[in-house]
């Protein structure tokens, strides 16, 4: 008998030495985040916010770590198109929020297209690491939407005003090591070093002083998850009331239809406007 492949797109992996993995594993669609993919996450999400073990990894399968909102289910809803989006917003903000307020340390790894939704997810990590190949976009208002997933509270408080504004305005694509210069990331490292990498920073942290690092996280966190929580609620509200009208509907419509662009599982997307927002 043939081993069962799981069909879930999100995973957890419990490792020895109390690394608990949550992983992205839709690599043919580029981790992108449709209705079904989002209440995985935010499901897989609250199950290891439950039992985090002594620190949590956040990476993915393939090629992308997430290209963000998955456009061809957002589009031809109609009226019903900003109901939609905002179920997905929802659902991945309940995930933002559930691993931003988990107690242990979170190490995300960042390779190939980390685009729209796909920024919030990878950003949430107290130690981001970021391949050399990967590229950062927001790439909402390409397609006439507004940032969700927690982008537009996570970028100023990282990078700056300046360039949180830059980045969420203009699209503009940064690299891994973009990424790191800019502080977007904690630091960049080559492709083939990522997973061994992100592995060895969650084991270290596991294996250290669990209760100092519980309460250093604690004081970084502290009177900062109530704001994240309500910026949530706000950044669901102004894309799903977009996605509504006939602006964001006619780009989304248009960016599908336009010759040369990549599939969703393309690691390209970012490069490209990927088919993905949210």
């Amino acid at each position: 008998m043939s081993p069962t492949v799981s069909t879930e797109p999100v995973r957890i992996v419990r490792h020895p030495g109390g690394v608990v993995e949550l992983r992205l594993d839709d690599p043919g669609r580029g981790n992108a985040l449709d209705l079904r993919t989002a209440e995985a996450l935010r499901d897989k999400a609250a199950d290891v916010a439950a039992d985090p073990g002594g620190a949590v990894l956040l990476r993915s399968a393939g090629g992308s770590f997430c290209v963000g909102g998955d456009l061809r289910a957002f589009a031809g809803r109609g009226a019903r198109t900003g109901a939609y989006v905002h179920a997905v917003a929802s659902a991945a903000h309940a995930a933002i929020q559930a691993l931003y307020d988990l107690p242990v340390p979170l190490v995300t790894a960042v390779r190939g297209a980390a685009a729209g939704g796909g920024i919030g997810l990878a950003l949430v990590g107290d130690i981001v690491l970021a391949a050399r190949s990967a590229r950062f976009r927001l790439a909402y208002t390409a397609i006439g939407l507004t940032p969700d997933c927690g982008a537009s509270w996570f970028l100023p408080r990282l990078v700056g005003p300046r360039r949180a504004a830059d980045l969420i305005l203009t699209n503009r694509v940064l690299t891994g090591d973009d990424a790191e210069r800019w502080g977007l990331v904690s630091r960049c490292v080559d492709d083939g070093e990522l997973d061994d990498a992100a592995h060895r920073a969650a084991a270290d942290l596991a294996a250290g002083a669990g209760d100092a690092l519980r309460a250093a996280k604690g004081l970084l966190r502290a009177g900062a998850g109530d704001d994240l929580r309500r910026h949530l609620g706000e950044e669901a509200r102004s894309i799903a009331a977009l996605a509504d009208g006939p602006e964001a509907q006619d780009r989304m419509a248009s960016f599908l239809t336009a010759r040369g662009r990549p599939k969703a599982g393309d690691g390209r997307a970012a490069d490209r406007e990927s088919e993905s927002v949210s």
